[in-house]
């Protein structure tokens, strides 16, 4: 169960997940897609024409499963794909890698053009005047090119550190760049397993954060808010 109030006062940092936590992670990811298989069609038609985006994704899938060492470095799992696509093409080599990199940064710029929650701003510089903050993500979102990199005091990635949300490992690197104990900081995030169980089992108080109103899967149910608003006020009781 989550740690009664009487314990809030020693909390004194927070740790916040990206994607369907402070944006919608679908119409996000929909448009970079998108975006970059347009991209794709102009620079390397014959590419397209051989590989739909679902297609793409499924050869993504296929690396996903076949290289479980990779599983927390979704960027370099598509950059993998795209190499296998281009090569089923018949393209390879220095063009074609070239070519590559330009597309993974057109996708990488759309994947960061997020649809902010509209109370992430706000709440954020509330919340970081009071709080020491990180970030703590899976994804490969990039809170500094989104715009909210000043409100937080570290960026933790699973890409960057090797290892993925739920394990503890990953809650305890960002309580060590907090400079915290992990009784000392509070996890928010939507994932049920990821975020609320996965930082349960690395020692840290735990906030769900359930914009869809979705029912709790289990008995150990926590503490839920639907926004930063609710967050604020259950730090204040």
């Amino acid at each position: 169960m989550t740690r009664q109030k009487s314990k809030l006062p020693q909390i004194r940092a927070i740790t916040i997940d990206l994607d369907d936590t402070l944006w919608p992670s679908a119409p996000t990811l929909a448009r970079a897609e998108q975006r970059a298989h347009a991209w794709l069609a102009g620079q390397a038609p014959a590419v397209a024409a051989m590989w739909s985006i679902e297609q793409l994704r499924e050869l993504r899938f296929s690396i996903f499963d076949k290289r479980p060492e990779l599983q927390h470095d979704f960027l370099r799992i598509r950059r993998m794909a795209m190499h296998a696509a281009f090569e089923q093409a018949g393209l390879s080599g220095t063009a074609a890698h070239e070519t590559i990199e330009r597309g993974l940064d057109v996708f990488m710029t759309a994947r960061n053009e997020v649809d902010l929650y509209p109370d992430v701003c706000d709440g954020l510089k509330r919340l970081s005047q009071r709080f020491a903050l990180a970030s703590l993500t899976n994804g490969n979102a990039d809170v500094k090119r989104i715009g909210l990199g000043h409100y937080f005091k570290a960026t933790i990635s699973a890409h960057a550190h090797g290892v993925s949300k739920p394990d503890p490992a990953l809650f305890h690197i960002a309580c060590r760049e907090l400079a915290c104990e992990p009784d000392e900081v509070v996890h928010v995030g939507d994932d049920m397993e990821l975020d609320v169980r996965g930082a349960r089992a690395a020692g840290l108080h735990v906030i769900w954060m359930n914009r869809a109103d979705a029912t709790w899967a289990g008995d150990d149910v926590p503490v839920a808010v639907n926004d930063l608003l609710g967050l604020e006020r259950w730090l204040a009781d």
